[in-house]
């Protein structure tokens, strides 16, 4: 089944079960290192955790991409289960183009609540929209790659098949000089 199947397949079974589904999204998307309420994660953990920087989860604080992170007595940040999903979200926003402001909106939006579910799905519509676009580019692109692989890949063949021909010959002729 392919990635476009199967996304078709959770959507038609999304639309079936109604306006109480759960959000698919909200699932934790891997396992979490430590159990929710023993979720105080430092800065330099959730940059092992997730391959950020510490100045990128920063920035996103301060852009309002994140919402407020919790900090401890001394002042550091502590992040939670939640916030580590969060920022799961965010990577796969990242990966489909999505530009920084739509994101920051996005997170406005999931701030401001549930009468906000249109918007945000008209925001992640277009977005799957343009994920749609750059696919069929991509195919297009691995089409034309696979067409120079095989040509090189037969004219490899044709090439070492002359040498093997011409190898040949010159031996059989070489064979020929020496029985004379």
């Amino acid at each position: 089944m392919t990635v476009m199947q199967t996304t078709a397949a959770a959507t038609e079974k999304a639309h079936e079960e109604g306006p109480n589904r759960t959000d698919l999204c909200s699932a934790p998307p891997r396992r979490h290192p430590r159990p929710d309420g023993q979720d105080r994660y430092t800065i330099s953990e959730v940059v092992a955790f997730t391959g950020l920087s510490a100045h990128t989860l920063r920035w996103y604080e301060r852009i309002g991409l994140m919402s407020h992170i919790d900090r401890s007595h001394t002042g550091q940040r502590r992040y939670t289960n939640r916030d580590l999903d969060w920022l799961d979200l965010v990577g796969k926003l990242r990966l489909t183009g999505m530009p920084v402001a739509d994101m920051v909106r996005y997170a406005e939006l999931v701030r401001a609540g549930d009468g906000t579910f249109a918007e945000r799905r008209e925001l992640l519509e277009t977005t799957r929209q343009d994920v749609l676009e750059r696919i069929a580019e991509l195919q297009d692109t691995l089409a034309v790659l696979d067409r120079k692989i095989s040509f090189y890949a037969d004219a490899g063949r044709a090439h070492a098949s002359h040498e093997t021909s011409h190898q040949t010959s010159h031996e059989a002729s070489q064979e020929g000089e020496r029985t004379r």
